[in-house]
């Protein structure tokens, strides 16, 4: 049995609760995880800047962070994501930013159930898993194309 919460604490972009919630239950259901609590949080670019500052002792903002509470009896986590971080995104890399959303969550619930990012190899696995994770949505990764700059060049 799986609960998952979703918790709105910004105004810049309308999201899809029920988009972010399947997208959730989908990663923990083909992670094979019998019981979980995710809790998902969107917040502004202020709020996550404190919260990595304050718990990662990293003094920049950043799209995406997860908190692992406990993983003894089924897994209980949270996943933070900022909508203002994604709106930036989502424009430079030509896409929605509820799609750019869905893509934090995503890597966000991936680490939750495991995966890493630390070194190239797991990096790899960990793209893999995004890939897999938003086919199931009809998209694939803007990261894997060239960005568009401002006056419409690509930019390397």
């Amino acid at each position: 049995m799986f609960t998952i919460e979703i918790n709105n604490q910004q105004s810049a972009v309308a999201i899809d609760a029920d988009r972010l919630r399947r997208a959730a239950q989908t990663i923990l259901e083909e992670e094979g995880l019998a019981e979980a609590v995710v809790n998902i949080a969107i917040v502004n670019d202020a709020t996550i800047h404190d919260l990595n500052r304050r718990f990662l002792d990293h003094p920049e903002p950043t799209d995406v962070l997860s908190f692992l509470l406990d993983d003894q009896n089924g897994l209980e986590g949270d996943v933070i994501a900022s909508a203002e971080t994604a709106l930036r995104s989502a424009e430079q890399f030509g896409w929605s930013a509820d799609d750019e959303l869905l893509l934090y969550v995503i890597h966000g619930l991936l680490h939750l159930v495991g995966y890493d990012d630390l070194d190239a190899a797991s990096q790899a696995e960990m793209r893999g898993r995004e890939r897999y994770f938003l086919a199931a949505f009809g998209l694939q990764p803007r990261y894997d194309q060239p960005v568009l700059s401002h006056v419409g060049e690509i930019c390397p």
